[in-house]
């Protein structure tokens, strides 16, 4: 049977997954992490590393870590439509939040991927994240931090293969999803419910071969230019 953790399961998206995750047969055991539920704090080191470690000892190793973390409005600080309402302090927030964080999962985590069979580690993004498809401008701290979010997976997925030739480590979009963090822009992009988009990224996930790892996907499971 195979063992999925989700990172980030008290969000919408991460909610549905774990559903999902467990109406499976597959499945045999679902893990999952969060800041209300466990205390994890992505962005304390610390904090993601004992974690890592308390799953080792209990479970050693998961078939497939999702990381459903990340945030659009932190501390009330609404996406800029301009550079010239840039805040340095909402800047970092947003880089601690969406590049920092999951750099640290992937740093402690891949521990928890086994070496020699096939594994998944897919971290959710944005094609907000995409340089090559941004064509209105605006949303520059939240697109940036999405932006090295992506490198940093591409990076550790180049790192993780020379241990790990069976791993696929990339980033998804699930599309925009009926969810509190997108509940302000729902009238300008068509949504999904969080269970409709958790179908589509585990479908996307399930049909991913280690020669994808480093990529950068759709929930259609199309490549998203970087």
């Amino acid at each position: 049977m195979l063992k999925a953790l989700v990172i980030g399961s008290s969000g919408g998206i991460g909610r549905a997954l774990e559903a999902r995750l467990r109406a499976d047969p597959r499945f045999g055991t679902v893990v999952t992490l969060s800041r209300s539920e466990q205390g994890l704090d992505i962005c304390d080191e610390t904090s993601v590393a004992e974690a890592a470690h308390r799953l080792q000892i209990e479970y050693d190793a998961f078939d497939l870590i999702i990381n459903a973390t990340g945030a659009l409005v932190i501390n009330d600080s609404l996406p800029e439509k301009t550079i010239k309402t840039l805040s340095v302090d909402a800047m970092m927030a947003q880089f601690r939040v969406n590049a920092i964080g999951p750099a640290l999962l992937l740093k402690h985590f891949q521990s928890l991927m086994p070496r020699e069979m096939r594994s998944v580690f897919a971290s959710l993004s944005a094609r907000l994240g995409s340089i090559g498809d941004n064509r209105l401008g605006g949303w520059i701290s939240y697109r940036a931090a999405k932006a090295a979010q992506n490198q940093i997976v591409k990076t550790a997925a180049l790192e993780i293969a020379r241990t790990h030739p069976e791993a696929v480590v990339v980033t998804l979009h699930p599309g925009t999803v009926m969810t509190r963090l997108s509940q302000p822009y729902l009238k300008v992009h068509q949504a999904v419910t969080p269970d409709h988009a958790a179908l589509r990224v585990l479908d996307v996930i399930a049909n991913l071969r280690p020669s994808h790892s480093g990529g950068f996907f759709s929930y259609s499971g199309q490549p998203i230019d970087w």
